[in-house]
């Protein structure tokens, strides 16, 4: 596919605010997890939990989506010149020619889990929202999405993806076709999730939350951490000679076999990595490092590194960065890109936090440690939702 040029990315998470944060806590091997304080009756278990959402609502003029999930968003938009990218494809292309493109697993439902909590007495003895939270976009799965284009000022298509964890993996592909149709000429990408009952509870009612800050690929590994994240990223047509970072294929697939347990034979993961590098062009080879979904379950992480192991030689450094930031499910798309293109600019592979004893089952691609000054040409990022949902992004230095 004609590759993407990538003018400017961002990400916050529990390591802090913007590419700078990310960078040097990947470096040091410092984690973002700690003890679950969220909620009045927090569950046993590590969270990833951005500071700072409780602190302030957002600008009044944005009053009617004020919401922790927004506030992330606004957060997470503040940094490394993100809204001056923004502001230069507006005026480029016009505002209508630019797609926002968000993804999401719960958007803003803890606003939701709040006004059910607190219903008070309506008319016709019908329960009613408080009236600080009667603001009907807020408990919407688009209100993520709404909330960005208006803090932006962009009035091209405005799309939510809600595909569980590949959420924001996936806003690539979609803003790829939106570009390559001519239907925009530049997209602002991105996913938001924060923490909240329903992930928390729901998850750990499927058995699938450790007590213990997750160990992706370890032998004794018993679960998963999560996290709350916010990530984007500006996309447009990449112009004839120029540097930089860009996306350079996508891959797309729905095996379909169970909602929640992969396909005991990595079929999605396998179809979706090799659509990504049949669209880039390039051999499994060339790939210099590999951001695995690798959520530290025991059924997700043997199936996604047998698939890596049947299709890419011994020398791929690949590892899961979930144990920095828990799994932030919609989030993890985009922020695991992020990590894909710190890999690329910077040459910092970040190894595996956590985990001590590889699974004797995983391959030789799987690294525990970092890998430092790499010089590499092609990164790629997975990203494996709920019910066969998968998608692999290739990205690469021009």
């Amino acid at each position: 596919m004609p590759a993407l040029a990538i003018t400017a990315h961002t990400a916050t998470t529990a390591l802090g605010r913007g590419l700078a944060a990310q960078v040097e806590a990947l470096r040091a091997r410092r984690g973002g997890l700690r003890p679950n304080d969220f909620g009045a009756d927090p569950l046993p278990a590590w969270i990833g939990r951005v500071d700072g959402l409780e602190d302030g609502a957002l600008p009044a003029e944005f009053a009617q989506w004020d919401c922790r999930n927004n506030r992330l968003a606004w957060m997470a938009l503040q940094h490394d010149g993100l809204m001056d990218a923004v502001a230069s494809v507006r005026a480029r292309h016009g505002a209508e020619r630019v797609a926002v493109v968000i993804g999401t697993s719960t958007s803003s439902i803890g606003a939701s889990e709040e006004a059910y909590a607190r219903l008070q007495p309506g008319t016709d003895g019908v329960p009613a929202f408080p009236a600080d939270l009667a603001r009907p976009i807020v408990h919407t799965p688009h209100s993520l999405g709404d909330f960005v284009q208006a803090a932006t000022g962009l009035r091209g298509p405005c799309i939510t993806v809600a595909t569980a964890c590949s959420s924001s993996a996936k806003v690539f592909a979609q803003a790829a076709r939106l570009i390559h149709a001519g239907l925009v000429d530049a997209a602002l990408v991105g996913g938001v999730d924060t923490l909240c009952g329903s992930v928390l509870f729901g998850f750990n009612s499927l058995g699938l939350v450790s007590a213990n800050p997750c160990r992706p690929f370890d032998r004794d590994r018993d679960g998963l951490s999560l996290g709350e994240a916010g990530g984007f990223a500006v996309l447009e047509r990449a112009q004839a000679g120029a540097g930089g970072l860009q996306l350079r294929g996508y891959g797309e697939s729905s095996d379909a076999h169970h909602m929640s347990a992969p396909h005991p034979d990595g079929l999605g993961a396998t179809l979706a990595m090799r659509d990504a590098l049949a669209r880039a062009g390039i051999a499994p080879v060339e790939v210099g490092y590999l951001n695995l979904h690798g959520t530290s379950t025991p059924a997700n992480d043997a199936v996604e590194a047998a698939a890596v192991a049947a299709l890419f030689p011994d020398t791929l450094h690949a590892s899961s960065t979930k144990g920095w930031t828990g799994h932030t499910l919609g989030a993890a798309g985009i922020v695991e890109s992020v990590f894909a293109l710190i890999a690329l600019e910077h040459g910092l592979l970040p190894g595996i936090l956590h985990s001590e004893v590889p699974d004797p089952a995983c391959g030789p691609q799987i690294r525990f440690d970092n890998a430092t000054g790499a010089d590499i040409r092609y990164a790629m990022n997975n990203s494996f939702g709920f019910g066969g949902n998968n998608a692999a992004l290739v990205f690469g230095r021009a």
